[in-house]
């Protein structure tokens, strides 16, 4: 039977092998979009293609099988309509939607979606999920692979150094370090940094289980100064991705607004996922999925900050926390499930994580010592007190008390692992 299994699934990958062939190049090619908008209205407006030398990604994945992210890229071809590739993510500009702010005012972020580069004609389709957790096309383009308005140009052309490889791109889950706040005269500390982050990386099951399926890859980019902007403080830097604290007033948020920088950085190597790496002591971090992520290099909790980060950058999981510490009103509609596989309405549990609860636990579950190690759902999570649940009481995507993910966020992480690296 298992030699029967093995045959089958040869055979599927290499009928997508063939189809990257068939019409893709080993290459990549880059949207950049405005994302424009307030609180209840948002509109996507074109703004260039580029051609980058590297293609991160599977070969064989080529279509998302997830169902993740509130923004979905499907690209279609365009002589049959047939789907060459999709994938879900999410955006800053979708966090910001939910903030005090963009009830008060408009505003344009720029963002990106990459693709392999097509050697057909396509039309590239962008997606957002309604509130009642529909997808809505907002955006259409055709591109023609001959179109000499296609930008060869580097930007941010800056070398690029192994870190950590164990094979070819297109089978791994490839990661690429950015420096941010590093100067020229810190840029051996960058490399010396980008070891401690594969240390530290793969100290944290699953992924120290799955070293032999990452590459990761460092670019030596240095900033004019040292250490970022922390408005609340008066300080500004002038560095690489101009990344700062204090992203929609909420002190640890570490993030930057200048998706243009990050993705002309990320372009010196191939990659799935990108990972600042900011040179500060100070607490702080964040990531969005099939964004980007971000976590300082010196904290005393930096090392649990990157891992919870790539929870949510790479994996898409859920904050499992639910205190007053960010700045989101109403993220999350409790009338229908969430799509991030750590957290529930109960709406659909059968399609969460309910298989792995056992059948004397109830759910919802008490939070008490009975249950402390149990999988169930306890409520809170999400940035919600009520209405919404997580697997287990902790989890590295609720405190740093432990030094796990709990049970469903570890099989996401497998599951995305297997996606990328298959």
């Amino acid at each position: 039977m298992k030699y029967w299994i093995t045959i089958a699934l040869l055979a599927i990958a290499l009928t997508g092998f063939a189809q990257f062939e068939r019409f893709f190049e080993n290459k990549t090619l880059r949207l950049d979009y405005y994302h424009t908008g307030n609180e209840k209205e948002a509109w996507f407006s074109f703004d260039e293609l580029l051609e980058e030398p590297h293609w991160g990604g599977s070969k064989v994945n080529l279509v998302d099988t997830f169902g993740y992210g509130n923004y979905y890229l499907k690209v279609y071809n365009i002589a049959n309509d047939s789907l060459l590739y999709s994938r879900g993510y999410n955006s800053l500009f979708g966090e910001w939607q939910t903030t005090p702010e963009a009830k008060e005012t408009w505003r344009s972020l720029s963002e990106t979606v990459t693709f392999p580069y097509p050697k057909v004609p396509v039309r590239v389709e962008l997606l957002s999920r309604k509130r009642d957790g529909v997808f809505e096309k907002k955006f259409e383009y055709i591109v023609r692979p001959d179109n000499y308005f296609i930008k060869k140009d580097r930007r941010k052309n800056y070398p690029a150094f192994d870190v950590y490889i164990s094979g070819p791109a297109a089978v791994k889950v490839d990661i690429v370090i950015l420096p941010e706040g590093y100067s020229e005269a810190e840029m051996g500390l960058f490399v010396e940094d980008c070891k401690k982050f594969v240390n530290d990386f793969f100290t944290f099951a699953p992924y120290s289980e799955n070293r032999d399926r990452f590459n990761i890859r460092g670019v030596l980019a240095p900033s004019e100064d040292s250490g970022v902007d922390i408005p609340a403080d008066t300080i500004w830097k002038n560095t690489q991705m101009n990344s700062a604290y204090y992203t929609f007033d909420s002190e640890r948020y570490l993030m930057t607004f200048d998706n243009k920088s990050v993705r002309d950085l990320a372009a010196n190597a191939p990659y799935d996922q990108i990972y600042i790496l900011v040179n500060s002591k100070k607490y702080g971090g964040g990531a969005i999925y099939n964004y980007y992520n971000v976590s300082v290099n010196s904290n005393e909790m930096s090392a649990k900050i990157l891992t919870h980060e790539f929870g949510h950058g790479f994996a898409g999981l859920a904050d499992e926390y639910y205190d007053n510490s960010t700045s989101y009103g109403e993220f999350y509609n409790l009338k229908i499930e969430p799509w991030e596989p750590n957290i529930t309405t109960l709406v659909d549990f059968e399609h969460k994580w309910k298989k792995m609860v056992k059948k004397r636990t109830p759910v919802p579950t008490p939070q008490t010592e009975k249950y402390r190690d149990r999988v169930g759902a306890f409520e809170g999570g999400g940035y919600e007190p009520k209405g919404m649940y997580r697997p287990m009481q902790d989890c590295l995507m609720k405190t740093f008390r432990g030094n796990t993910y709990c049970p469903p966020c570890d099989a996401a992480i497998r599951n995305m692992i297997d996606f990328y690296s298959e």
